[in-house]
């Protein structure tokens, strides 16, 4: 029982850690958020409060309002929050990344499925929407990407829809905060077994060209490659 005590009130200090963490991350971006949550807890109370005096209940109102100024409190704190992660992460390598690794259940996330040397990347997000590729880099260099991964995946998954976003604040691209939203938009059209079949078959493909064998270094000039058997 005493571990069990102890093991909670670790976990608790966790969390309010966490808070802390995360409240000191967004006052760097957002510095009035403790004003904001503040005056939205007050009026929240407040008004609950005095309604519960207009009709001669004021404990009960005054008890409900505090749990719902507390509530929306922590939902104006999360909300900006993420507003202000978003910001911090706008531009940088592998935000997208970050993004895809916060999708709940229902999806399975792969990260630089394809990538060049200028840190142009594309990851692969399967679903019930079928395959979705996220590039995010240059937009120009990032459609060779895009083509080349979606060729690649022809051999393999041909039956399935593929959709495709850049992510970025240019005509045609998905902003960074809206990526999850835009997953969560497209049509359902497979069902669960054949989004758990295709992703068995696009971990095969990888599989695949992982293990391929690569010549090291470059082929000699005038060497052919040998042909196999006759028949």
């Amino acid at each position: 029982m005493a571990r069990k005590d102890t093991a909670e009130s670790s976990a608790n200090q966790g969390r309010l850690k966490q808070i802390a963490l995360t409240y000191k991350m967004t006052r760097r971006v957002d510095p009035r958020i403790g004003l904001v949550i503040g005056a939205v807890g007050i009026v929240a109370f407040g008004v609950l409060l005095a309604i519960g005096f207009l009709i001669g209940h004021p404990v009960y109102l005054g008890i409900f309002g505090f749990l719902v100024g507390v509530l929306a409190m922590a939902i104006i704190f999360g909300r900006r929050a993420e507003r202000a992660a978003f910001s911090q992460m706008e531009g940088q390598p592998g935000a997208a990344a970050a993004v895809l690794d916060q999708m709940k259940r229902g999806w399975t996330t792969t990260t630089a499925v394809a990538m060049n040397r200028s840190q142009d990347v594309v990851h692969r997000a399967v679903g019930k929407p079928g395959i979705v590729l996220i590039a995010e880099g240059n937009p120009n260099r990032v459609k060779g990407l895009l083509a080349a991964e979606k060729r690649k995946m022809a051999r393999v998954v041909s039956d399935v829809p593929v959709h495709d976003m850049i992510v970025g604040n240019g005509e045609g691209q998905v902003p960074l905060k809206k990526v999850r939203t835009t997953l969560l938009k497209y049509p359902r059209v497979l069902t669960g077994p054949q989004v758990t079949e295709t992703t068995d078959r696009l971990r095969a493909m990888g599989d695949m060209m992982k293990n391929m064998p690569l010549p090291k270094g470059p082929m000699p000039k005038g060497m052919r490659m040998p042909r196999g058997p006759r028949r």
